[in-house]
């Protein structure tokens, strides 16, 4: 574990030291919040911030998790990533080292997007169904950053990974349920929301919040991590730069 946390507390520093980045990753997740959660007069639900602030909370890790490709993307770049292949320490380290740094980056930053939004009017939930929550954000920013690390070992430079990441991530966001119910959608869209790995995550933080147990959407989040970090493991064993 050792060399995990090395790894992890690096980039802490780095990412502490940006202090322009801590501050803009916020600024689309806060805006979305405030000013669709606030201004649009929906007519489905009785509080929209309650029902749009979970997709928020995912948004706001889908972000952190595919930035975490940028990370080795510029290790990479700059010549640092051949040096951590050479080091003793198990490769795995730098894997497993990313995907934890960018998973608690992406909760610290959840935590912002939820005291705001309680702040503006959201409501308060018990410690046990925020502890829930945090739960399925992380295990969502696993596979996100697992997903997205791997991705970046096949790219050649920053700009083709930032194509990739804007193709992938907005796309993602609103084929999901995070923006209305699965019963107002239209019925193409409905398919391709069930099946969405976002819609899992913020299914399972509503229900959460209405006080149920989402054993089912855990239980796939759970799953599609740990298949998505050994296809990770395997590409990283096999890497060369």
């Amino acid at each position: 574990m050792r060399g995990v946390v090395w790894y992890i507390e690096r980039d802490f520093l780095r990412w502490v030291r940006g202090r322009v980045a801590v501050f803009s990753a916020l600024v689309m997740p806060a805006a979305w919040l405030i000013f669709v959660g606030l201004a649009l007069p929906i007519r489905f639900t009785d509080n929209y911030l309650d029902f749009i602030t979970p997709g928020i909370l995912v948004m706001t890790m889908l972000s952190a998790g595919l930035s975490g490709g940028t990370l080795l993307m510029f290790d990479k770049i700059l010549g640092f990533l051949n040096k951590f292949l050479a080091l003793p320490s198990p490769r795995e380290d730098i894997l497993f080292g990313k995907i934890l740094f960018v998973s608690l980056r992406g909760l610290i930053q959840a935590t912002i997007i939820l005291v705001i939004a309680v702040l503006i009017g959201a409501s308060v939930y018990s410690p046990l169904q925020y502890g829930l929550t945090y739960l399925i954000l992380f295990l969502f920013g696993v596979l996100l950053s697992a997903f997205a690390t791997t991705l970046a070992l096949y790219l050649e430079d920053h700009d083709s990974f930032a194509a990739v990441n804007t193709m992938i991530s907005m796309p993602l966001f609103f084929t999901s349920s995070a923006l209305m119910p699965y019963s107002v959608m239209p019925g193409w869209l409905r398919v391709i929301a069930m099946a969405n790995p976002l819609s899992y995550a913020i299914d399972a933080i509503r229900a959460v919040n209405a006080g149920a147990l989402p054993v089912a959407q855990i239980a796939s989040l759970m799953i599609l991590g740990v298949v998505v970090t050994a296809v990770s493991v395997q590409v990283f064993r096999r890497v060369t730069v």
